[in-house]
């Protein structure tokens, strides 16, 4: 079967094959091996997060709940939040994600700014 697509303006010609149903263990071995990772890119300015991973603080540690790029931070330390208080926001997967405070207090520290990659796990606030 020969379909058309028209992608950003560009027309592509591609051709389906039908194949016999298989198994996923049949599947698997016909799929490609998996290829290594590339080295990752060089970062002009360091991640204050992927740089200090087992940082100790004052208070209550709020973690990156999944790897991502900070877009924004709306605290500062010393600032006084409220449970539910958006403390930063993460884009991961091209999806903007608020990361709430799971408590009411006092902000003592912000591990990250605006631009910096983290990891799942990595401390971006602590509470206190």
């Amino acid at each position: 079967m020969k379909y058309e697509l028209k992608l950003k303006g560009r027309t592509y010609e591609v051709e389906v094959e039908l194949a016999e149903p298989m198994t996923m263990q049949e599947f698997q071995v016909y799929a490609p091996a998996p290829v290594a990772p590339a080295a990752p890119a060089v970062e002009a300015k360091p991640s204050v997060a992927s740089a200090t991973p087992s940082v100790a603080g004052d208070g209550e540690c709020v973690p990156s709940p999944m790897p991502g790029s900070i877009l924004k931070v709306h605290v500062t330390a010393g600032q006084t939040i409220k449970e539910g208080d958006c403390l930063v926001v993460l884009e991961a997967m091209k999806m903007e994600n608020e990361i709430t405070a799971p408590k009411g207090g006092t902000v003592t520290q912000v591990l990250v700014e605006k631009g910096a990659t983290v990891e799942t796990g990595a401390p971006l606030v602590f509470i206190r």
